[in-house]
Formats: structure tokens, C-alpha cells, sequence
């Protein structure tokens, strides 16, 4: 299987949203969790609201039964829409949120880069040592 492969089929099984469609899901409760490392965050800036974990420790931060979870995974049925920079990373990272029990989880449709191209707002990255959060293509 080729990476190109494995994306369409994890994207085969996500109901992917437009940046409109994330922003609603925040609004209503729900999560958005930006997975960019730092570099990018700090150079394009951030969603208002979005959680920021950084790809490599997303499943432990976002199972609701890990001890290292983040406290806003507190239920399986929990609203989770992931964010990188333009929807690659997301869909992988969101079939293996739903491997874990997460059954909402799905990504933004072209990442971040899709979330400012639409006007939505964007937020200055705070300076190194003072991050909101914890920590593609």
C-alpha cells in the first residue's frame, strides 16, 4: 500500500468538515486539536480555542482512558476535529483517534492554511515559554 492509498482509505471513512463546519463544532462543544509543531504555530499562528498537541503525542493526551490525557477527553463520544497545516497529517491522525473509541473524531478538509484562506480568525502564537498548550505537512 502506498501512502497515497492509505490516505484515501482513512479519508474514506471520515465525514471531513470545511473550516466553517470546525468552527460550528467548537462552538457547539466540541474540540478542535491543532497537531502543527511549533515552527508552523509560531510562524502562521493559532485557531482561537484549538487544543494544541503536537502529533506525537496525541493518542495519550486525547484517550479518555490514559492517566497522561488531556482533561478535555473525558468521554469517548467526545466532538474531536483535528487540525494540521493542510489536511494530510489530520486524516491519519483522526482514523487513529476513532481506533481509540473516539467515534466523532474526524480532521478539517486542507488544515490550517484552509481555516485563514477562509477569514476565519487566527490568533498570534504566543513567544517561546509561554505556549497556550503543549506541543506535518
Amino acid at each position: 500500500m502506498t501512502v497515497e492509498e492509505l490516505l484515501a482509505e482513512a479519508r474514506s471513512s471520515l465525514n471531513r468538515l470545511t473550516p466553517h463546519e470546525a468552527a460550528a463544532v467548537r462552538d457547539d462543544g466540541g474540540l478542535l486539536v491543532d497537531i502543527r509543531y511549533a515552527a508552523l504555530r509560531d510562524r502562521d499562528g493559532l485557531v482561537p480555542g484549538a487544543l494544541i498537541i503536537e502529533r506525537n503525542e496525541l493518542e495519550w493526551r486525547l484517550d479518555p482512558a490514559c492517566d497522561h490525557r488531556a482533561a478535555e477527553a473525558d468521554r469517548h463520544d467526545l466532538r474531536v476535529v483535528v487540525i494540521c497545516n493542510e489536511g494530510y497529517a489530520s486524516s491519519l491522525a483522526a482514523v487513529s483517534l476513532r481506533q481509540l473509541g473516539l467515534r466523532h473524531a474526524t480532521d478539517l478538509a486542507g488544515g490550517f492554511q484552509a481555516w485563514r484562506e477562509a477569514g476565519l480568525p487566527v490568533e498570534k502564537a504566543e513567544a517561546e515559554g509561554g505556549a497556550k498548550a503543549e506541543g506535518e505537512r
